[in-house]
């Protein structure tokens, strides 16, 4: 954890952001947060700094070390970001915002990449951002109301593929009818794919922050919840109404992948610094 002896002005440690909007436990908490660190020493748990920056950042072992090349654990980057990001939101066609997430998209070529993801009351909104120049790059609305199934498991390849990946994900899907295309498939820089498949960031589990704005088990339950009120209020005509949770594997139809490979080895879909050289 820092502290003002290392250099990082008390004002700038922020209160650590919940995934919920909505939550006004946490709100007052946060309001009543002391914000006098003269004492720090004697009473460490009562510095802003416990919460926002994770004790484990006083470790100095490798694995820490490189989770802090991270621009988004930098102290208010996060923060800043959910703000710029929040100018995009139309109060018109998205409504207000519910809940905000830290995740990692993996594409249908199994590469992977730093989202940040709002649940509104009529919408999912994907945003790429970049962290270091602070601008949203990339922005991706799908209506909760096109929403139709929602999976979880872990993650599976073809019989014949040389790929594999770690861990459980999330896949959501909006158009159940509609396959994606021989040419969508077999392009890895397709954005026309009828679903989406979420995995947990990298920075996860260092500290409560980050549990709670990376944990996609919340995501998805929050997500259906929103969903299904969508379609309660907005329902399509000549289309079944109501989501599906279920609870299997996600396949992945990609074989060789040297791209992807090579790209999730170095981590190249975040924001992070690599020697001299941000990217």
């Amino acid at each position: 954890m820092m502290t003002e002896e290392e250099g990082v002005p008390a004002e700038e440690l922020q209160h650590p952001l919940s995934p919920s909007l909505e939550d006004p436990e946490e709100t007052a908490e946060s309001q009543t947060a002391p914000t006098r660190t003269e004492d720090t020493k004697e009473r460490p748990a009562e510095s802003g700094a416990v919460r926002f920056l994770p004790s484990a950042f006083v470790d100095s072992s490798p694995n820490l070390f490189k989770t802090k090349k991270f621009f988004v654990l930098r102290p208010g980057t996060l923060n800043q970001a959910i703000k710029d990001i929040e100018v995009l939101v139309d109060k018109e066609e998205d409504g207000s915002v519910r809940s905000v997430w830290l995740m990692a998209e993996v594409d249908h070529w199994n590469n992977e990449k730093e989202r940040i993801v709002f649940i509104t009351d009529k919408t999912m909104l994907v945003f790429k951002y970049d962290f270091i120049m602070f601008n949203c790059d990339q922005m991706q609305r799908i209506p909760l109301n096109y929403i139709d199934r929602i999976t979880y498991g872990k993650f599976t390849f073809p019989k014949r593929s040389l790929l594999e990946r770690e861990g459980e994900g999330v896949r959501i899907y909006w158009d159940r009818l509609r396959e994606p295309s021989f040419v969508s498939r077999w392009n890895p820089f397709s954005t026309d794919m009828p679903y989406m498949t979420f995995t947990y960031h990298l920075v996860r589990n260092l500290g409560n922050m980050f549990d709670d704005v990376c944990d996609i088990h919340k995501f998805r339950e929050q997500l259906k919840t929103a969903a299904e009120k969508a379609h309660a209020v907005m329902p399509i005509p000549g289309k079944a109404n109501g989501v599906m949770s279920i609870n299997q594997s996600i396949l992945i139809e990609a074989y060789v992948g040297l791209m992807s490979f090579l790209g999730n080895e170095n981590h190249m879909g975040y924001c992070m610094a690599r020697g001299n050289v941000g990217f």
